[in-house]
């Protein structure tokens, strides 16, 4: 082997079957004293025998163990397509594949997918590595985040004959893919007997469904588009992408505590959020601003425009959620604003929609929203952040908790007409990519048995045991004994929701802009400039040529 391999971008699938490989290759290898016998270190690992030193003097053959003969992808016609998928995020380290994460990426699973499925081909499969497939995405989001309509482009295998006709072929790499492919199979070796259209859904491989029998169950192919406009990249040509970040009212666990009046509400009690006050910060976030003060700032990209436009944002309860403890309406626990409003916990989540955002922009703006639904800050703070002209600075508060965040949709409007003005935007904006959904090429693949709804009513169903027994759990326990009211001192330490499971002790609270100020972004983008050994930012953004970028 000429140099040592790099291992950092392979997958954990191509580690594993590599590791095996070098076992079996030491099985076959003799004994040291015996080294004249042993495998040139260049021979390829599809040898077919391998000389092994038997007790008895005598020399025998065995064949080395073969490797999965590829595809010739010369035989096949390929087509760039768009895929829709949605995905719950809880247990994997972000969408995007990263060589030393600790957890699997989405990225790495359709990696795996789609290689095994023989859709791309790449040069080496257990190397992950997209450029093989005109590949783009439209968003990047980070561990535990889920999404349901994130949507990549690619160029894949395609059903559709070639020009000319293929000669018969018993290429045994063929059932390599049959596991994925089933019904959609094509007929390989068959000329071509008729001039009738190719039509994408009868004629064309299926797909989402090749590809979600291949995937984990907790990620999901939900439609896929034929035809994307010319020049489509799934990145560039969003033009709106939504998200939704829920959370449960109360936000976690209210103790049969004295009204909590230290608050400056006499009427809001701990684990309580004030929905109204949320809805109103919220809406400060409407309209075109500097969103500097809510994002983190990744120097590496010397990013200098924090200005993104929000068509957006609100409050939103969600309907039967059917989730209800009935303790929850009982004097000790509930807030006096929530008397006879119940049943108890209901789910909201924080819609938003916008052209692009930032790093961690999302968990920093529902950061504030929960501040001021607590009642630790007024709804004036969003105001007072958004004016970079006062405050450049971000204070050091701490950003929301990713699982609760949804990336909902991404739009694709019809780019070959103007642009919509702002004004628009809100209620003129419409996704116009033709998707077609599970289920519209053949029923079952979302109603039939292993078809989309059915995989996805197993994994609702194992987190709805859980669900329901913990409410029991909960249930029960808060009906034994006897419970007095805790009290409340007027200095005890603030419990602060950040959309994780409970409240967060922070000691005594700090108002967002008395907490201490992080560098600017203009200071940050310098100092890690003149770490990397340019004069300052400017000087490195001239000499590697950065670009304005409007999507993050």
């Amino acid at each position: 082997m000429s140099g040592e391999t790099n291992y950092n971008s392979w997958t954990k699938t191509g580690l594993i079957q590599r590791l095996k490989e070098l076992e079996q290759e030491l099985k076959t290898r003799p004994e040291a004293p015996k080294a004249a016998s042993s495998i040139p270190e260049n021979e390829s690992q599809n040898a077919t025998a391998v000389e092994v030193n038997e007790p008895s003097g005598a020399v025998k053959k065995t064949k080395a163990p073969k490797g999965k003969r590829k595809m010739d992808p010369s035989k096949y016609s390929s087509r760039f397509i768009a895929l829709k998928l949605a995905y719950l995020g809880k247990n994997y380290g972000g969408f995007e594949f990263q060589a030393m994460g600790n957890q699997p990426s989405i990225e790495e699973e359709l990696w795996n997918a789609l290689t095994r499925a023989c859709l791309i081909f790449p040069e080496d499969e257990r190397i992950v590595q997209f450029d093989c497939c005109e590949y783009s995405k439209c968003g990047r989001t980070d561990r535990g985040v889920s999404a349901f309509g994130q949507v990549i482009g690619l160029r894949v295998r395609s059903n559709r004959p070639l020009p000319k006709k293929r000669a018969k072929t018993n290429d045994s790499a063929d059932v390599v893919m049959a596991e994925a492919t089933s019904q959609e199979e094509e007929q390989v070796g068959v000329e071509e007997e008729d001039d009738r259209p190719f039509d994408d859904i009868k004629d064309e491989l299926c797909y989402p469904r090749i590809l979600n029998r291949l995937l984990p169950d907790d990620i999901r192919i939900l439609a896929w588009c034929p035809s994307p406009p010319p020049d489509f990249s799934a990145r560039f040509s969003c033009r709106e992408r939504q998200y939704r970040y829920f959370f449960t009212q109360p936000a976690f666990a209210p103790e049969p505590t004295s009204q909590d009046v230290s608050r400056g509400s006499a009427a809001l009690k701990t684990g309580w959020l004030d929905v109204d006050a949320m809805r109103d910060a919220a809406k400060r976030y409407e309209g075109e601003h500097d969103f500097r003060n809510f994002c983190k700032i990744d120097p590496a990209k010397q990013i200098t425009n924090f200005r993104r436009r929000i068509f957006e944002s609100d409050i939103v309860e969600v309907k039967d959620a059917s989730g209800v403890l009935p303790y929850l309406q009982q004097q000790g626990f509930s807030s006096a604003t929530h008397e006879n409003s119940g049943p108890f916990p209901k789910v909201y989540y924080f819609h938003v929609r916008g052209s692009a955002f930032l790093w961690h922009q999302i968990r920093h703006m529902v950061a504030i929203l929960f501040l001021v639904g607590q009642g630790l800050e007024s709804p004036a703070v969003v105001s007072e952040l958004l004016d970079t002209v006062k405050n450049p600075s971000r204070p050091s508060y701490v950003m929301a908790d990713e699982v609760p965040l949804v990336l909902w949709d991404c739009i694709f409007p019809d780019l070959s007409q103007n642009d919509f003005t702002a004004a628009d935007a809100p209620t003129r904006r419409e996704d116009r990519m033709d998707w077609i959904y599970v289920g519209e090429e053949y029923a079952p693949n979302k109603f039939g048995q292993f078809g989309v709804m059915d995989s996805l009513w197993q994994t609702w169903r194992g987190h709805k045991m859980d669900e329901l027994l913990s409410a029991q759990l909960l249930q029960l326990i808060s009906g034994q004994g006897k419970h007095a009211s805790l009290g409340h001192k007027a200095n005890a330490s603030a419990r602060v929701f950040e959309g994780g499971n409970s409240g967060r002790l922070g000691g005594k609270y700090v108002p967002v802009m008395k907490k201490d100020l992080l560098q600017s972004p203009e200071e940050q983008n310098d100092r890690y400039a003149k770490r990397k050994g340019y004069a300052d930012a400017e000087n490195m953004r001239a000499q590697k040529g950065f670009r304005k970028e409007d999507e993050e």
